[in-house]
């Protein structure tokens, strides 16, 4: 998938800017940022329900131009839209007749993966149930991207971490790329391999992550004491526990007093960002 110059102006103004950026296939993408950032515009321009005001986009050939999805992508929101009288097989076939690329033995096997009984109506399912019901609808279709917008929401932290790492298992296994958006960042860490943060409706930062952890340091020192990181490759500074805690781009720091240097962990770095207002650009 890629964005040049991507942007949408509603009438209340900007959901999104110059929004550039690439997004490897096979990767599993974290899409962080604050409520507001773009990121659900960003994912409903993507899945061709949306129209660019700006710019272009390209997912895997096909021009998504807002009137409808290209065959190759699944897009799962929070609410997981399913016909509560269906039961679990007529709702797996429904998706046979609504998709063209459609799996019915593949769907079948993920919902029996899941312990979830065919014959069961979907309002009688319990809230794990629906999101596996509805994840094995969307990748039934057999998609090159899936997009996945806070579909864990409504799960207890048990559940979530379960259907998360089936599912990122499932999607490597499948060569499938994954874009997914949570606001829990610790769940990202450890199953995301590639992170785009929005804020204020731009791209933030934008790369894998292993480069963009190697590219940036954490700073702990003595509070009030002068920090021996460069001033502009600063992203932000808190006080916590009687300690200055700076983020910073990595660049070489002389040892001072009282001063250690770590890497940031995927959470502690999108947090930092997200805090300073993304005045600074970085991509890898």
């Amino acid at each position: 998938m890629q964005a040049d110059a991507l942007g949408k102006k509603y009438p209340r103004g900007w959901a999104l800017q110059e929004c550039s950026l690439e997004i490897p296939a096979g990767r599993v993408v974290a899409l962080v940022g604050p409520n507001g950032a773009g990121k659900t515009t960003l994912m409903g321009m993507i899945a061709g329900l949306v129209r660019p005001t700006t710019g272009r986009i390209e997912v895997f050939g096909d021009t998504p131009n807002g009137h409808g999805m290209p065959a190759s992508v699944s897009y799962l929101t929070q609410q997981k839209p399913l016909y509560p009288q269906f039961t679990v097989i007529e709702t797996l076939r429904f998706g046979k007749n609504t998709n063209a690329r459609w799996d019915q033995a593949y769907a079948e096997h993920l919902v029996a993966q899941a312990n979830v009984p065919l014959s069961a109506k979907v309002s009688t399912l319990s809230g794990g149930q629906r999101t596996r019901v509805a994840l094995a609808v969307a990748l039934g279709k057999r998609p090159r991207l899936l997009m996945l917008d806070e579909p864990l929401a409504d799960l207890d932290p048990l559940a979530r971490e379960v259907v998360l790492q089936t599912l990122v298992t499932e999607c490597r296994n499948q060569g499938i790329t994954v874009l997914l958006s949570s606001h829990v960042l610790a769940e990202l860490e450890g199953v995301c391999d590639h992170l785009v943060l929005l804020s204020a409706g731009r791209v933030r930062l934008t790369g894998g992550v292993p480069e963009l952890l190697q590219g940036h340091i954490v700073l702990v020192g003595p509070p009030q004491a002068p920090c021996p990181a460069r001033p502009e490759s600063i992203i932000d500074t808190q006080t916590v526990n009687g300690a200055q805690i700076v983020h910073a781009v990595a660049h070489p720091v002389r040892p001072q007093h009282g001063w250690q240097v770590h890497q940031p962990r995927l959470g502690q770095l999108a947090l930092a960002y997200m805090r300073s207002g993304g005045s600074t650009e970085v991509a890898a």
